[in-house]
């Protein structure tokens, strides 16, 4: 991932992006890095309020679709609306998993997996460095 991808609406270079984001917050939306486990910011946040992408406020989880999976970084187990994330297979460290990415600018979220609670099956295991929070009414 470059920090200009033109595929993305959402274009700044990598000097904009270094001034906008903190070490962390850059090193997980801009390069696919992965805060440790239990470390981030929200992976024991339970308030009501919407999880917006670090990069450009894109609004991309509900609290209402946050739940505890164990694993350390907050888990959803949908997305705002499928139009919000991109899914990208990354094949980094000897796996096969799905990154998501915002699909606005292109930070990258962290990954989902087939093992979340109904009614999606599904488990985005997110960066807190990769979202802020807005507790919206």
């Amino acid at each position: 991932m470059t920090s200009d991808d033109t595929r993305y609406p959402l274009r700044k270079s990598d000097a904009e992006w270094r001034a906008q984001l903190d070490g962390m917050q850059y090193e997980v939306a801009r390069h696919g890095a992965t805060e440790r486990a239990f470390s981030g910011q929200y992976w024991d946040h339970w308030e009501a309020g919407r999880y917006n992408c670090v990069g450009c406020g894109t609004p991309l989880f509900r609290a209402e679709a946050k739940f505890d999976a164990g694993c350390g970084w907050p888990s959803y187990w949908e997305a705002i609306n499928s139009e919000v994330v991109e899914r990208v297979t990354d094949r980094s460290h000897g796996m096969v998993r799905v990154e998501v990415r915002c699909k606005n600018c292109g930070s990258h979220l962290g990954h989902v997996f087939n093992d979340g609670p109904q009614p999606s099956g599904e488990r985005f295991c997110i960066n807190s460095a990769s979202i802020d929070f807005d507790a919206v009414p």
